[in-house]
């Protein structure tokens, strides 16, 4: 897994030249010494140790408590035993060693588990485990009768340097089975002795690792709280939660929402920016380029007189409101995350106290945002080759530690691939020095490898292209991709179905039946998913215009009254689907999912479960949010702990409804008008009919 012996244009390095006027001194009666590798007597090759990203240069990501598999390729010359450890510990902590075992063809497995947040590091070490070794070979002689005096004489001294390694009783009881392998007793109780297996257990204790090879480099394990891998977000805009779409809701009217999100089985409410919003150049509703008196702006326009990134909107209320809002939030089990948008508006205090941090067109004017065709006149952004780089970035810093200090321990970061990734390294490395249970969400809609590489830097979860996947087979290819490759060791995906800036064609179109789809979908496909909460559970599909997808009057530059009981809202169906989630661990982890075979192009089956099968959940899905779709399922049994043969019966988590089946390929119907998905716990004891009655 290193690189050695390569310069750094990466051709092969070749040893120096030695001075021609010296001569390596030849040893009498031999030829000249010439220099040979400091460690040529290790004779195991241990490689090829994973998981790792990018061989070691980053750390793959768990959670606490999370169970980590490692795998080596660990081999010697010739026909030897081997002894082979995995070291493990919490950074800086001491080693811990778990034995590995073979599973065939030179590969050896072992697990371990992180137990608190942080860094963590693992390796494998590996020798030649010589009184192994005697004893398969002292095994094989005596069975074929051979005389084996020599070899028990070998025995003895292995074991014997054995007990000079042991102390105590251990070291005594070594000696006295040294001297008893030596005696004169006769030689079918010696070998009796010699292969007892005591006496092995006794030797693979004192082992002789003096010659051991240890992968390199270290390998890094990061371990999140639990809340990195499984949570279920709820987005929405504090300043909407009032009765009067005129003026802007409090933080304490905003509290008042919290018992409803959590009611649902929400675990976080985010927050878009809660920052004075800029004056200058404010955006007026549908993003038009004036705004009348009473327009709220974009919260994304941050910075007015009142104060920048480290203050809040006055007519959300104060710090001390704030602090009250999180303090709401946590009585009802709920987590607060804050959206973190390094940008300025022009009333923002950096432009008057550091001009230096942002861009400047030729006539000395500071450049605004842009996307072409699309024009940001409210925003500024922060130039990160400035000369000053090095105290922007400690501001920015301080940003953050700031709003830790007011209780918030998880950020979505918006649009972090417009800035440098080493940026972010260092930022969030920074922070999670101090505080390892801070989280942090990439808002970054953009290529697989930037999304990847801002993932493999440290951002804890991951916006993901799952809006944009809405077909059977790009659903299947992206997920397998997401759960099956290299790329889940580091990228946790958080799937959310909708944001304020995007209205995917699938819901403008598909009615109510499209949200419960997608819904289902993301909170089963993924162990953390997330709903622009409002518009999402009363099924708002208006778009801006055809082809955009922008939300009609869009919540981003007005304040809404929103009727959260309005006829047709979905609220029962995302409590039932957080509460599976709750109840049901094998919705908590991605990596154990699996596609089932389903016929034609609009029904969708995969499947999660705990390793020990303890908990196996199925889903099927009607993609199409129109027409009835029906058809056969045929399930991978052994990826399902089921045996073929017996019944079993398969509970409807959306409905209560309970079928029993039998074998691989069931049927299955579902009415878009009804309810487009099927979320099946499966209980295997099922045996015949009769016993169906003992499930109801």
């Amino acid at each position: 897994m290193t690189d050695t012996g390569r310069t750094k244009t990466g051709r092969a390095a070749t040893a120096a030249p030695r001075s021609r006027g010296a001569r390596a001194t030849a040893p009498a009666g031999g030829a000249a010494q010439r220099p040979v590798p400091a460690d040529g007597d290790r004779r195991v090759v241990v490689e090829d140790v994973r998981p790792h990203v990018d061989s070691g240069r980053f750390a793959i990501k768990r959670t606490v408590g999370e169970t980590v598999e490692v795998l080596a390729d660990v081999f010697a010359d010739g026909h030897v035993r081997l002894g082979v450890v995995l070291r493990h510990r919490p950074d800086g902590g001491p080693w811990s060693e778990t034995p590995m075992e073979p599973l065939g063809n030179d590969v050896w497995r072992a697990a371990f588990t992180p137990a608190k947040a942080g860094f963590h590091e693992y390796a494998v070490e590996a020798w030649i485990d010589a009184f192994g070794t005697w004893r398969d070979e002292l095994s094989k002689k005596a069975a074929a009768g051979q005389d084996v005096a020599s070899e028990l004489l070998e025995g003895a001294a292995l074991v014997r340097a054995g007990a000079s390694r042991a102390e105590g009783r251990e070291r005594t009881r070594l000696e006295e089975r040294a001297g008893a392998l030596a005696g004169d007793a006769p030689q079918a109780k010696r070998v009796a002795a010699a292969l007892d297996g005591t006496l092995e257990q006794d030797m693979a204790r004192v082992p002789d690792r003096r010659r051991s090879s240890t992968s390199e480099p270290v390998l890094r394990l990061w371990a999140d709280r639990e809340r990195g891998r499984f949570g279920a977000w709820y987005e929405f805009f504090p300043r909407s939660a009032g009765p009067d779409r005129r003026r802007s809701a409090t933080f304490a009217e905003a509290s008042g929402r919290l018992a409803d999100i959590a009611a649902m089985g929400f675990d976080v409410v985010y927050l878009p920016p809660v920052h004075p919003i800029g004056r200058a150049h404010r955006k007026g509703p549908g993003n038009t380029l004036v705004a009348k008196p009473g327009d709220p702006g974009s919260p994304w326009a941050i910075g007015a007189p009142e104060g920048g990134h480290t203050a809040v909107e006055p007519g959300l209320g104060t710090l001390v409101d704030f602090d009250r809002f999180v303090a709401a939030a946590g009585r009802h089990g709920l987590e607060v995350a804050l959206d973190i948008a390094y940008q300025c508006s022009p009333d923002h205090p950096w432009v008057r106290e550091h001009p230096e941090w942002f861009r400047h067109r030729p006539d000395g004017t500071i450049k605004h945002a842009e996307n072409p065709p699309k024009k940001y006149q409210d925003i500024y952004p922060i130039d990160f080759e400035c000369e000053d780089w090095r105290g922007l970035w400690n501001a920015l810093l301080d940003v953050v530690l700031f709003w830790v200090g007011h209780g918030v321990k998880i950020f979505r970061i918006d649009n972090p691939h417009t800035k440098p990734f080493r940026f972010w390294d260092w930022l969030i490395a920074e922070v999670q020095r101090e505080h390892p249970d801070v989280l942090f969400l990439a808002e970054a809609f953009t290529r697989p490898r930037v999304m990847r590489r801002l993932a493999k830097g440290g951002f804890t979860q991951s916006y993901s292209y799952f809006t944009w996947r809405n077909g059977k087979h790009e659903l299947t290819e992206y997920f397998t991709e997401l759960t099956q490759t290299p790329v889940r060791e580091f990228m946790r995906p958080n799937l959310f179905a909708n944001t304020p800036d995007i209205l995917h064609e699938y819901l403008q179109t598909g009615g109510r039946a499209a949200f419960q789809a997608r819904l289902v979908l993301a909170a089963t496909l993924g162990a953390t998913y997330g709903i622009y909460g409002p518009p999402f559970e009363l099924c708002e599909g208006r778009a801006a215009a055809p082809g955009s997808e922008e939300y009609l009057a869009s919540e981003k530059y007005e304040i809404k009254a929103w009727d959260h009981d309005r006829a047709g809202n979905i609220r029962d169906l995302v409590t039932r689907v957080n509460r599976a989630r709750h109840q049901h661990p094998a919705l908590q982890f991605d990596h154990r999912l699996r596609f089932h075979a389903a016929d034609g192009d609009q029904l969708l089956c995969y499947s999660k479960t705990t390793p020990d099968f303890s908990d196996i959940v199925l889903v099927v899905v009607n993609l199409d949010p129109h027409n009835v779709q029906h058809g056969f399922v045929t399930l991978s049994l052994g990826a399902l702990g089921l045996p073929d043969g017996p019944a079993y019966q398969v509970h409807d988590l959306l409905t209560d409804e309970r079928y029993l089946w039998t074998g691989p390929r069931n049927y299955v119907r579902l009415d878009p008008g009804a309810c487009p998905a099927h979320l099946f716990a499966v209980r295997r004891k099922v045996a015949t009919e009769r016993d169906f009655d003992y499930y109801q």
